[in-house]
């Protein structure tokens, strides 16, 4: 499957809100503590600005929004990023985009000069765990200190 991967714009806001929602649902991450709830997510080009050593990208498919993902600066530090709401459609998965996705975070996460990055997300996204695995991220036994996401159970971290 041929895709593209491009910068969130303005116009992208809405249907990456769709995309970001949809498949936190699907997991059950609804509410308070979960990704798909926090402010940004209704406008994330306005919230990822390379500037702020943060960036977030669309996957496009046939000029289709398929899923999104970014990098920002975990808690404020100058030296641990974070993945962030990295999501792709089910009908995208197990194709390698979201390998490509997270590669392509990583890779500006390292350009960014980060030291690390960390990632928390759900125990029922074991494909996504899988992947991270691969990857090279390590599994915490808990969050790091200051995650705004307490209601997820599974926390990752890798040295870039």
């Amino acid at each position: 499957m041929q895709f593209t991967i491009t910068p969130i714009t303005p116009q992208l806001d809405e249907t990456v809100c769709d995309i970001i929602k949809k498949v936190g649902t699907e997991f059950g991450a609804i509410g308070d503590g979960f990704g798909p709830s926090d402010d940004e997510v209704n406008h994330m080009s306005a919230h990822y600005r390379e500037a702020n050593r943060c960036g977030y990208w669309v996957v496009m498919v046939n000029g289709k929004a398929v899923g999104c993902g970014g990098i920002a600066p975990f808690n404020g530090s100058d030296t641990v990023c974070e993945l962030r709401k990295l999501f792709l459609l089910p009908d995208c998965r197990g194709l390698g985009i979201g390998k490509a996705l997270t590669e392509h975070c990583l890779n500006f996460a390292k350009q960014q000069q980060y030291q690390q990055c960390y990632l928390d997300t759900l125990s029922n996204m074991d494909s996504a765990i899988q992947l991270y695995k691969k990857l090279g991220f390590k599994q915490l036994t808990t969050p790091m200190l200051g995650t705004e996401h307490n209601g997820c159970d599974v926390w990752m971290l890798k040295d870039l």
